[in-house]
């Protein structure tokens, strides 16, 4: 069943050959973010065609000083990637309900622990997983409705009593597909706000976009707890068993080599606004958004600088669902092998031009 969606998800969800060949391999081999160059020329995604994700849209804002506000190595021991889980009480007070959390020490979660994650539904702790995905049938109008479905869904949750909230893509396939992982935290992260009840409840991405340091960051920053990126750990294990990562050939040792490169990524993330603790990134929304239209930064993304206007949903949900048609281009009646071999063959090579 993994091997087979490995053919249709990097395509759904726009992953290329460089993201495998230059960004995951480096990752699951030596336990850091690999270093290209000095510097970023990459071409805005809003002057980009080749249907870039919601995450390049964002750029990460620093602390505009001559020397780096918290140095994350040198300095690590105010640096932390803790991160709990659970409603959050009254800061005011002090009663032992506010010890009710589940306390992950990194904030990315691999998929056995997701799923040890996703059966708590006793006792103190209850979770209650949204779909985020909608009917391709539905066409670009579609994402609108489930987005507002899962805001609504989000509140009926916590009225009831679930404050582990997980909001999964895994239902994506050949009828449906998925909304952006930023665009669906961010949009149930301020209804839940606007609502008054986004402190009683954790926000848990299972997604299959997010692959890069960025990506993660910009989830954190709107109002994620934790994230599990199911298709990375799936790609990295397929590396590993093609003999694709060098000096490593167990997938327990490559996996916890990607969690640790990815933890030294947001600490130097965090570390450039002079932040210790992920905690405190956490909703933070520290980003400017660039070429995205007024309306979709005000409903979804609601405070976040934007100087530049552009697409809105309906052109995101276009690409995404451009992407998706991309993925599942031949009929279940063919060859599973040649699908595969025409999957691969269409994986795109990468970069922005």
């Amino acid at each position: 069943r993994v091997a087979e969606r490995l053919l249709q998800l990097p395509q759904a969800f726009g992953y290329t050959q460089e993201d495998e060949r230059v960004l995951l391999t480096p990752m699951a081999s030596g336990g850091a973010e690999p270093i290209g160059s000095m510097g970023n020329d990459a071409a805005l995604a809003v002057l980009s065609d080749k249907r870039p994700p919601l995450f390049s849209y964002f750029k990460q804002l620093f602390a505009q000083v001559t020397n780096p506000p918290i140095d994350p190595i040198r300095e690590d021991i105010v640096m932390s990637l803790s991160s709990s889980i659970g409603g959050q009480r009254n800061l005011l007070e002090e009663t032992p309900e506010h010890a009710h959390h589940l306390v992950l020490k990194h904030p990315i979660l691999r998929n056995d622990e997701m799923e040890t994650l996703r059966q708590v539904d006793q006792g103190i702790f209850k979770s209650h997983t949204l779909d985020i995905t909608w009917p391709v049938t539905d066409g670009p109008e579609g994402i609108l409705k489930r987005l507002a479905n899962a805001c609504d869904e989000a509140y009926d949750a916590i009225r009831a009593g679930r404050n582990v909230l997980i909001l999964s893509d895994r239902a994506a396939s050949a009828s449906r597909v998925a909304i952006p992982s930023l665009l669906a935290v961010a949009a149930i992260h301020h209804h839940l706000v606007r609502e008054g009840v986004r402190l009683e409840a954790g926000l848990v991405i299972e997604s299959a976009e997010p692959r890069e340091v960025h990506h993660f960051a910009t989830l954190l920053g709107y109002g994620a707890a934790a994230i599990n990126p199911y298709l990375m750990f799936d790609t990295v294990d397929d590396l590993v068993a093609k003999g694709r990562i060098p000096d490593v050939d167990d997938v327990t040792t490559a996996q916890k080599n990607v969690v640790k490169a990815i933890g030294k990524g947001l600490l130097k993330a965090i570390s450039k606004m002079g932040i210790s603790t992920i905690a405190s990134y956490s909703g933070a929304q520290i980003f400017e958004a660039v070429g995205l239209h007024a309306d979709l930064v005000d409903r979804y993304f609601t405070g976040t600088a934007s100087r530049i206007g552009g697409v809105g949903v309906e052109v995101l949900a276009q690409e995404t669902l451009e992407r998706h048609a991309r993925a599942w281009i031949l009929d279940a009646e063919n060859d599973p092998t040649e699908v595969g071999a025409r999957v691969e063959a269409l994986l795109p090579v990468g970069g922005m031009y």
